[in-house]
């Protein structure tokens, strides 16, 4: 993520890039104690190296956009669903597995919770983002809704008509048991 990023941030420097729209992450927010998640809050606490990867991003294109006037906007995505998403997300793994008779893995006993947003509405954000361009901002893009986990286990269940095969486990390190959006500033700025 640094290294890649940091190639992405000299192209825009050298060919004059008008702005740079780029994907963080809710996992900034890291062992962040405040519910709902909000951009004011410190994110310097990361629980992964994936985190801390993508605080590092932020940084730098803070960086980037005060020695080189870059327009970046910083857009952080809480778990993501919808087509074409990644097949190592919870929601396509659990549907895989309860399909195929397989346990599903259920992380800190089943007490988690996620802020889910679907891929039309981080494709709205993505684009409002686009079209502003402002100087140097991050925005949270979630829908300011923090789910069960195990209520998404039912949804799937009852979808499918099988019941899921669960193996509850303690918390996994580099998780956090909830994410939540507070997406007033993404309403305000981007109209989100």
């Amino acid at each position: 993520n640094i290294v890649g990023f940091l190639n992405i941030l000299e192209l825009c420097r050298h060919q004059n890039i008008e702005g740079l729209i780029y994907a963080s992450s809710s996992s900034v927010y890291g062992g962040n104690k405040n519910i709902p998640f909000s951009i004011d809050d410190r994110v310097d606490n990361p629980v992964s190296l994936y985190a801390a990867t993508k605080k590092t991003n932020e940084l730098m294109a803070k960086a980037y956009s005060n020695l080189y006037g870059i327009h970046t906007t910083g857009l952080r995505f809480f778990t993501v669903y919808g087509p074409w998403g990644r097949p190592d997300m919870a929601m396509y793994i659990f549907v895989n597995n309860i399909i195929n008779n397989i346990p599903i893995k259920v992380f800190n006993h089943g007490k988690m919770k996620r802020d889910f947003t679907y891929i039309e509405d981080i494709i709205s954000g993505t684009r409002a983002a686009i079209d502003k361009n402002y100087s140097c901002e991050v925005f949270n893009l979630g829908n300011k809704k923090s789910e069960k986990l195990m209520y998404l286990v039912e949804l799937i269940e009852n979808e499918l008509a099988l019941k899921a095969k669960v193996n509850f486990l303690p918390m996994q390190p580099g998780d956090v048991k909830e994410s939540f959006a507070d997406i007033k500033e993404s309403e305000i700025k981007l109209d989100y």
